[in-house]
């Protein structure tokens, strides 16, 4: 069964070339475009599509608003938030909305194709910038600390963390460690549990205060 995308972008040229993009690809249907945040909600209620591709400013209705709109009226539908800007409070407003992604539209046309599947997946995906982004507003600097349940990691655990931490979706863990995603899944599960986050984003936030990955600078 294909994976349903309702588009929501006040540019008209970039929303069909997103369409032409995901339709390409035979486990993706675009079922719906619209212009601004206000029609995302009233298109997601009628249409019920698993995936959301949301701009943040858009006249009309501005996407952040519309992604906690969205999810109250089609609580089975996933948000992306695809946008110019990477800025900290569009990150975060995003991501307290409910949204499942957050990428650029700078992301490569593949990486935004395996980004919506993972998001179909329940996976929460951010891009590269945007999860740096989002350990620097959270982590400190002052050297790594003791993270409750880090230990009881074992080690396949801990390089799926830090494969998760490097903003690789199930799917490309797979493919570094030489593992089924299906496994994957269950490595990332138990990951959760152990250090008792709700999500893939607090256990990347712990892996940097953990020291586990190398911060440039």
């Amino acid at each position: 069964m294909s994976i349903r995308i309702l588009l929501a972008d006040d540019h008209d040229l970039l929303r069909q070339g997103l369409a032409a993009i995901l339709s390409a690809d035979p486990d993706l249907e675009v079922v719906g475009q619209v212009p601004d945040g206000r029609a995302a909600v009233r298109a997601a209620r009628t249409l019920l599509p698993d995936v959301v591709l949301m701009d943040v400013q858009m006249p009309g209705g501005d996407g952040i608003t519309a992604t906690a709109e969205v999810l109250a009226a089609a609580p089975g539908t996933r948000v992306m938030v695809l946008t110019t800007f990477d800025l900290d409070e569009y990150v975060l407003g995003a991501l307290r909305a409910g949204a499942s992604g957050f990428l650029v539209k700078t992301t490569p046309p593949v990486q935004i194709v395996s980004a919506v599947k993972a998001c179909a997946a329940g996976e929460t995906t951010l891009g590269p910038t945007v999860l740096r982004r989002l350990v620097e507003t959270y982590v400190d600097h002052g050297g790594p600390a003791a993270v409750p349940g880090m230990d009881a990691l074992t080690p396949r655990e801990h390089d799926v963390l830090v494969a998760m931490a490097d903003g690789l979706s199930n799917a490309e863990i797979g493919a570094r460690l030489y593992l089924a995603e299906t496994t994957v899944k269950t490595h990332v599960t138990r990951i959760l549990a152990k250090l008792r986050v709700r999500d893939r984003v607090q256990a990347v936030v712990l892996a940097h205060r953990a020291g586990l990955v190398r911060r440039d600078g």
